[in-house]
């Protein structure tokens, strides 16, 4: 019996960490903090702001899995009905953006976003910055960046229903990819990456989702 219990709650804590490490490494790659690590990465030493920009999005997924476990005292079955809605708008959303880009590569808008939020920066910092200094931007410049992003919400709608676990572990390390590639291969892939293509990705991953919770809900009735 207790066997079987363990093996149920690491099945679900799996399922959420699966759930969010997919949904957060294909959401935030090309995304604008992802810009912003590559930019930051190319002007102060890469070390310091991997651990400045991975911190910051550590910090933000603890605080929407916080958020998200608040509105899980809801019925569960507006809950349920809420993620199917929302990864379904986010997805459609999504797809129609990408319908409406260029195609191949080249700058995108995130890019050019992430680059003028840098430029503001660098003038209310001190040019010669310390390690802290870098630290700080970094955290900063990212925390913000990613307040009320869709991948932010996203979390909040797994952790809602999913295990928090899960989604924390699974969250954290997606943005640790994520924010490894950009500031150890940014340089090389800035003005490579297909924001059409990543946004489209994104939007049939968020549709995924959405059929997946759809599924889930009719056969937990149907039990």
């Amino acid at each position: 019996m207790l066997l079987t219990i363990l093996f149920v709650n690491i099945e679900i804590m799996l399922t959420a960490f699966t759930a969010a490490l997919l949904l957060i490494t294909i959401s935030e790659l090309g995304d604008k903090t992802f810009f912003i690590a590559v930019i930051l990465s190319l002007k102060n030493d890469r070390k310091l702001v991997f651990i400045g920009v991975v911190a910051a999005l550590a910090t933000m997924t603890v605080l929407s899995v916080c958020v998200g476990r608040i509105f899980s005292f809801l019925p569960q079955i507006y809950i349920h009905y809420a993620e199917i809605v929302l990864f379904a708008l986010f997805g459609f959303k999504l797809l129609y953006d990408a319908s409406k880009m260029p195609k191949g590569a080249g700058v995108s808008d995130e890019q050019e976003e992430a680059l003028e939020v840098v430029e503001k920066a660098e003038n209310q910092f001190p040019k010669r910055k310390s390690k802290w200094g870098v630290l700080l931007e970094a955290f900063v410049l990212t925390f913000v960046a990613e307040w009320g992003d869709r991948t932010q919400i996203a979390t909040i709608a797994l952790a809602t229903f999913h295990n928090p676990v899960g989604v924390i572990i699974g969250g954290i390390v997606g943005h640790t990819i994520c924010t490894a590639i950009a500031v150890l291969g940014g340089k090389l892939i800035q003005g490579k990456i297909s924001e059409r293509t990543i946004t489209a990705i994104g939007g049939f991953l968020f549709l995924i989702f959405s059929a997946v919770a759809l599924f889930e809900g009719v056969r937990i009735t149907a039990a």
